[in-house]
């Protein structure tokens, strides 16, 4: 049985993690179902993907019995999140319940990490005797900064949803019945606007990160700003609004 359902509504495609009977683990089975759904959502014109899981964990990290069995290489482990860091179109991580080791990688490898009240984020790699991998310190680090990673994943600290917020790893926090509906209103305002300028603009925010000269930043931005002035899509946005204000005044 797939341990990934997807549905596609209107430009917004949905992986819920449904493996509940394992905590909805890393298995090589579910990060393999889990690049699947966004190869295939992807394929089907989705807008925007958002990521949630069936409660009442959120993810429970590696499957011991994967890690322990040794047979698969560990980078099969790490299709999944890595499909997800790829998806050319943005990304929501709607966290409900503990995100624990490597689980940790799934939000973090998504755009916008939304939380529910009840999430937890726990690193947990050292207390099981492995190493973090898959990128988990470097995306780590860039969302809550280095001493961050170091308290989390050296230190053994653990955040709570709000305390996510507080620190950088997540957007906002809200009560965990009203986290489905926070999500829906992110993706949906995503699917309604240009999916090429959306794109585009995603695209804009990772070759920024390669930049340190604001000079260089501008000119990617400058590149990318010419070329949706030219788009039809601008002119009809941009003539509608100049008659509403037109109209009001």
């Amino acid at each position: 049985m797939p341990t990934v359902r997807t549905s596609l509504i209107r430009g917004v495609g949905r992986l819920t993690l449904a493996d509940p009977r394992h905590r909805n683990a890393l298995s090589r089975q579910l990060s393999d179902d889990l690049a699947a759904g966004v190869g295939t959502l992807l394929a089907d014109g989705a807008r925007v993907l958002v990521l949630d899981a069936e409660p009442p964990v959120f993810c429970a990290g590696g499957s011991l019995d994967g890690l322990i069995d040794r047979t698969a290489p560990l980078a099969t482990f790490y299709a999944g999140f890595t499909a997800l860091a790829d998806a050319p179109v943005p990304t929501i991580a709607a966290v409900a319940g503990p995100a624990i080791g490597a689980g940790v990688n799934l939000p973090l490898a998504c755009d916008v990490v939304l939380a529910g009240e009840s999430a937890r984020f726990d690193p947990r790699f050292l207390d099981v005797g492995i190493h973090p991998g898959g990128g988990h310190l470097w995306r780590l680090s860039r969302r809550i900064g280095e001493q961050g990673a170091a308290a989390l994943v050296l230190c053994g600290d653990v955040l709570t949803g709000p305390e996510a917020v507080t620190h950088g790893l997540a957007w906002r926090c809200v009560p965990d019945a009203a986290l489905s509906t926070l999500a829906d209103t992110f993706a949906e305002r995503v699917a309604g606007r240009s999916p090429e300028l959306v794109r585009l603009t995603k695209a804009t925010l990772r070759a920024s990160r390669a930049v340190d000269d604001p000079a260089d930043a501008a000119a990617i931005e400058l590149a990318a700003q010419e070329w949706s002035v030219t788009q039809p899509h601008f002119h009809e946005t941009a003539t509608r609004l100049r008659d509403q204000l037109r109209a009001r005044s």
